[in-house]
């Protein structure tokens, strides 16, 4: 009971200071501007020394983060963040992935008082955001394309009620919801600032990576080259989306059982094996001390995963 206890003081303990780091880092930038507005436009007393330098190390803590990070990987992971609909820069992904990690770390080898417990929390820590963006980016990118049937409908109807192409745009934003309403927004934005059609719809397209919804920008861009009749075209892609997504849908339907069968062969063992090390350490702990069990564990291993990819393969049928 002591230990129950003291699971649940650690668990808050560790929310709490989670929150508070979370606090002064991310909401940096807003409490900044917040205290640059209230001094530019306000005759009030000087600013604390002590509260300005912590906003300025960790100001200057980002800069160092953004600038060690390369290119290429800097623009993945801001292209996951965008897709995703996380409001979140690179920098500040990243610090709180090192936080989780270190209290992941912390909470599980205080709640069980053994090493090995710290690499587990470490692992799932420093793996669990990038996992769970990806998770995100997928969910909201099926939502869009959930909705882009209905999406293109509308524009055809404002079309055909003789609205331009950009007040369509503009019906759709009044008519939808997030995600299209927050994208199609944006690429109106962007026509606003200058940008022409072709670039704004790329642009979506890149935040938004769907056949169906390239295959509308190729319509679009195609019949303002040649002309012809807009609201015609895009009338039947509406109707190979909706026969695209019932297929898709039936597809997914009758290989329910053979993925669910490859996510059992996955994580069976790696559950049985961790369950074992809780009750019995000693009895499991030979095939990490011995050579036979180290061969045996990644014999298992790989043929595991090899497993689980196959039946993926098989699984995965595009439509």
């Amino acid at each position: 009971m002591t230990q129950y206890y003291l699971g649940i003081m650690v668990a808050i303990s560790s929310f709490l200071l989670f929150y508070a780091i979370l606090q002064l880092t991310l909401l940096s930038d807003k409490r900044l501007n917040k205290r640059m507005n209230y001094y530019l436009f306000k005759n009030s007393d000087k600013l604390d020394k002590r509260k300005f330098n912590l906003v300025l190390h960790i100001q200057l803590y980002k800069q160092r983060v953004r600038a060690r990070l390369s290119k290429k990987k800097s623009r993945k992971l801001e292209q996951l963040l965008r897709r995703s609909g996380v409001p979140l820069t690179t920098e500040e992904f990243i610090l709180f992935r090192w936080i989780l990690t270190a209290l992941a770390a912390s909470f599980l080898y205080l709640i069980f008082g053994k090493i090995l417990m710290v690499y587990i929390g470490a692992c799932f820590g420093y793996f669990f955001p990038i996992m769970w963006l990806k998770k995100k980016e997928k969910k909201r990118i099926q939502k869009f394309n959930d909705g882009l049937a209905d999406m293109i409908s509308t524009v055809v109807g404002s079309l055909r009620a003789g609205f331009s192409f950009p007040q369509a745009l503009k019906t759709v934003v009044e008519e939808s919801d997030d995600p299209i309403r927050t994208e199609i927004g944006h690429v109106l934005r962007e026509m606003q600032y200058g940008s022409s059609l072709e670039d704004a719809l790329n642009e979506l397209y890149e935040r938004m990576p769907s056949e169906d919804l390239e295959l509308m920008i190729q319509a679009i861009l195609i019949q303002r080259q040649v002309g012809g009749n807009l609201a015609t075209v895009l009338d039947k892609i509406v109707l190979t989306i909706r026969d695209r997504t019932k297929i898709q849908r039936q597809i997914t339907t009758l290989t329910a059982q053979g993925r669910l069968s490859g996510i059992v062969i996955g994580l069976l063992p790696i559950i049985l094996a961790f369950v074992l090390y809780v009750i019995e350490p000693e009895y499991i702990g030979t095939l990490f001390t011995s050579a036979i069990g180290m061969a045996l564990l990644g014999a298992g291993l790989v043929s595991g995963f090899i497993g689980f990819v196959l039946i993926r393969k098989v699984t995965t049928i595009e439509v």
